[in-house]
């Protein structure tokens, strides 16, 4: 992966079901997410291409899409279908998420809490 460029989204804003309290999967709460993609962006850079990029909107418009419809218990299995639909859109590229809750559920909690997941050689 030496040498490869990098796209970062950060802050995505997603209101999803998930949760294990029955609560949170029926009303739904927001998760933020930030995702780091790497390709080498010089052919995009030099030739003003989006083409040779990776359309970053692509992402948000399908990960928002995604976060609507999911009805599910886990951050965990929630950051596994966003990086199946991140290699949907754009093959197998390295790609890094961090998935927060941001309002977990814990009694005298207010911080968040995150995974964090990989693929395909993402440092």
């Amino acid at each position: 992966m030496t040498g490869l460029d990098a796209i970062h989204v950060r802050d995505l804003m997603l209101w999803a079901h998930v949760g294990v309290l029955e609560h949170e999967r029926r009303d739904g709460q927001w998760f933020s997410l930030d995702i780091t993609l790497w390709q080498d962006l010089g052919s995009a850079a030099a030739h003003d291409d989006l083409a040779a990029s990776l359309d970053y909107s692509k992402a948000i418009t399908a990960l928002q899409a995604l976060a609507r419809g999911l009805v599910c218990q886990t951050i965990e299995h929630f950051s596994d279908r966003v990086l199946d639909q991140l290699e949907q859109l754009y093959g197998p590229v390295p790609v890094r998420l961090e998935l927060r809750k941001c309002a977990a559920p814990v009694p005298g909690f207010s911080g968040v809490v995150a995974v964090e997941r990989r693929r395909h050689g993402a440092p």
